[in-house]
């Protein structure tokens, strides 16, 4: 039941649509005795071959974009364990580590929510965080932490807005536009080309067979785009792949551990 819940969601209006259009073009060439033999490594070369391509550039940002969440996360724990065990004194370091990585973890969830609308104050609220941060560490020098600790938290820090930055190119920049109108160009015109082929398929004895091997071209070229299309961007919480950002709650609480 699982699969078949995945598979549903890449299912939708515009598989129906290409389905249905090859199914109209196969009867149009029945009618008017419009068969034609027509090579099905076309389809490979000009459909499947790019699509393919498309996903797999598509995972492999989906999985840079896992690895920079990761970090982010990470680098963010090493600074609250520096603000709880690092300074002799006992005045709130911790709470206000705790406060401003649980800030920051969503207003990093609340930047990349917005997808690709104007990104400008959701950013400048993700800077002034790194900002407040970077306070806390002069804080936590005057509570008399050394100064190469405060490098090292200066450090993390940085590689924090690294990994921010990283996930926002993935968010920017996706797989090449012109790759992508190509492939979506031959997906929707493979009815019409390949209508002929279709109709051709055990013609005239067994005439289903050619609405039966239609359908299945549509439903797996269409699928295949729609894969890609979940894939592009990891972020907007559409496809069942997307990251989970919403885990400030869940590191704020690591306060007390």
């Amino acid at each position: 039941m699982q699969t078949i819940k995945q598979f549903s969601k890449i299912v939708d209006y515009h598989t129906g649509l290409v389905t249905v259009l090859a199914l109209v073009v196969v009867f149009l060439c029945r009618q008017l005795g419009f068969l034609v033999d027509l090579p099905t490594t076309l389809i490979g070369i000009a459909v499947v071959f790019p699509l393919v391509f498309s996903i797999n550039s598509a995972y492999k940002r989906r999985e840079d974009a896992l690895r920079a969440f990761a970090s982010l996360k990470g680098h963010g724990v090493a600074l609250l364990f520096a603000h709880r065990e690092w300074p002799e004194d006992e005045t709130g370091h911790v709470e206000r580590a705790g406060e401003l990585l649980q800030r920051l973890l969503t207003a990093v969830a609340h930047h990349f929510a917005s997808n690709g609308h104007d990104q400008t104050d959701s950013k400048r609220q993700v800077y002034a965080l790194f900002s407040e941060f970077s306070r806390s560490h002069e804080t936590l020098r005057a509570a008399g932490v050394p100064a190469n600790e405060i490098s090292r938290a200066n450090q993390y820090l940085r590689q924090i807005i690294i990994d921010f930055e990283r996930m926002n190119n993935i968010a920017s920049y996706r797989t090449p536009l012109a790759l992508r109108a190509y492939s979506r160009l031959f997906l929707n015109l493979f009815p019409l080309l390949f209508g002929p082929y279709f109709a051709s398929i055990a013609y005239p004895a067994h005439p289903i067979a050619g609405y039966v091997v239609a359908v299945l071209y549509s439903l797996v070229l269409v699928s295949l785009d729609n894969i890609q299309d979940d894939l592009e961007n990891p972020f907007d919480g559409v496809g069942a792949d997307d990251l989970r950002l919403d885990v400030a709650e869940e590191y704020g609480q690591l306060v007390n551990g």
